[in-house]
C-alpha cells in the first residue's frame, strides 16, 4: 500500500487489489456506526419551513461525541433510549436571525458550526429537542461518515504531440513521453476518442492492475480512520459468513 495523500479530511492510497475488493471496501463505509440526529420533538416552530424539513436538515448535520456510545440495539436499556445510547440536543432561539447548526446545545459536538438550518423573521421562534443515536449508512445515509471511491492506476504513453492532447479535462497530456503510475487519470477516454476522429494513434493508456482508493470524511472521523474501519467492517462480515456451514 502506498499513501499518495493524507489529511484529516481526505486520504488516497494505492492498493494492489482488484475492483471487486475495492468496491467491497467502498460499500463497507456504510457499515461504520456514526452519530446522527434520529428524532426531533418540536415545541414551537413559527418559521416558514415545515417541521419535517427542519428535522431533515438537522439529521444531516454531522455530529461526534467524546467517549463511547452504545448502539441502541446493543444497549442494556433494551431500546428505552438511555444516556448510554442516546444523546439529547436542544435548541431555543428567536428571530430575526438565521438559525445555524451551532445553535444546537448538547454534549455532542457539531462539526460544522455554520450550516444554515432556517431563517427566522421578527417575532418568530424555534424551540425543539432532538435525540441522536449511533446508526449505519445501510439504515440511512445520514449515518455515513464519509464517501469512498476508486479508479484504476494507469500508464500513459504519449507517442507524439497532437491536438488530441488538448482535450484532456485534467491537462495530463501535455507533451510526448511515457508516464508511469498516473493517479489523476479518470480513464474518460476523451483523448482516445479524439485520436480516432483524427485517424491517429497518439496516446496509449494501459491499466497497471492497481487501484487508487479515495476517502473523503464528513468530519465525524479522520479519513484514515474511515478507511481502517471500513476494512474492519468488511473483515467482520466475512468472519460472520465463514461461520455458515
Amino acid at each position: 500500500m502506498e499513501i499518495v495523500e493524507k489529511s484529516k479530511e481526505k486520504i488516497s492510497v494505492v492498493l494492489d487489489i482488484d475492483e471487486s475488493l475495492a468496491n467491497a471496501i467502498r460499500r463497507s463505509v456504510s457499515e461504520i456506526p456514526t452519530l446522527a440526529i434520529d428524532n426531533v420533538t418540536f415545541i414551537k416552530n413559527d418559521s416558514a419551513l415545515y417541521d419535517e424539513v427542519i428535522a431533515h436538515r438537522l439529521g444531516l448535520t454531522p455530529l461526534k461525541i467524546d467517549g463511547n456510545l452504545e448502539e441502541i440495539e446493543n444497549c442494556t436499556c433494551k431500546g428505552k433510549k438511555c444516556s448510554k445510547c442516546t444523546v439529547q440536543l436542544k435548541m431555543k432561539i428567536a428571530g430575526p436571525c438565521t438559525v445555524y447548526s451551532k445553535d444546537l446545545k448538547s454534549k455532542a459536538n457539531v462539526i460544522y458550526d455554520d450550516i444554515p438550518i432556517v431563517i427566522l423573521s421578527n417575532g418568530q421562534e424555534l424551540e425543539l429537542i432532538a435525540e441522536a443515536k449511533l446508526g449505519k449508512g445501510t439504515e440511512h445515509v445520514k449515518f455515513t461518515p464519509g464517501i469512498a471511491f476508486y479508479r484504476d492506476v494507469v500508464d500513459i504513453d504519449v507517442k507524439e504531440n497532437c491536438e488530441c492532447l488538448s482535450v484532456c479535462p485534467k491537462y495530463l497530456l501535455k507533451e510526448k513521453g511515457k508516464f508511469k503510475n498516473v493517479y489523476d487519470c479518470d480513464s474518460c477516454d476523451l483523448c482516445l476518442e479524439e485520436c480516432k476522429k483524427e485517424g491517429r494513434d497518439c496516446v496509449e493508456i494501459k491499466k497497471t492492475g492497481k487501484i487508487i482508493f479515495f476517502v473523503e470524511s464528513f468530519g465525524q472521523l479522520d479519513a484514515g480512520e474511515v478507511f481502517i474501519r471500513a476494512v474492519g467492517a468488511l473483515n467482520q462480515n466475512l468472519k460472520e459468513i465463514s461461520k455458515v456451514k
